[in-house]
């Protein structure tokens, strides 16, 4: 398994949505120039977290980036499957892989444990893990 660059990006530009402190949010060229990211790439990331519901733009005169929910409420597991349907290890573990040979397979058992045991820790850092874990 692989995050791709579109997640990692993601957990950048909402670490500086949630750790700035101006009331009219953060400007996307802002993000892209702290992050050092493309702001056309940054365009499509930021989309995807709105079309999720965790960010907006602050209604008014240049307004910025906020955060929609705390940051204690986006866990890393919200922001992966912003972009990716679901997380597997290996092609076994995916619901949709139909694989006759899970049920006499000695190693699917542990790739089913190992895979799980990713989305848990996905599922347990939070965007605000992330904020207190840079100070």
């Amino acid at each position: 398994m692989r995050v791709n660059t579109k997640i990692r990006y993601a957990v950048r530009a909402m670490y500086e949505i949630a750790s700035n402190k101006d009331e009219n949010g953060i400007l996307q060229k802002e993000i892209a120039e702290s992050q050092k990211l493309s702001l056309k790439y940054l365009d499509h990331i930021i989309s995807a977290l709105k079309a999720r519901g965790f960010i907006n733009n602050k209604k008014g005169k240049r307004s910025g980036l906020i955060l929609l929910k705390k940051p204690e409420e986006i866990t890393m597991y919200d922001i992966y499957r912003a972009f990716e349907t679901d997380i597997s290890i290996v092609e076994c573990v995916r619901e949709s892989a139909g694989c006759d040979l899970i049920e006499d397979c000695p190693a699917y058992d542990f790739w089913k444990k190992l895979n799980n045991q990713i989305i848990d820790t996905l599922k347990s850092e939070t965007l605000y893990d992330i904020l207190n874990r840079s100070d």
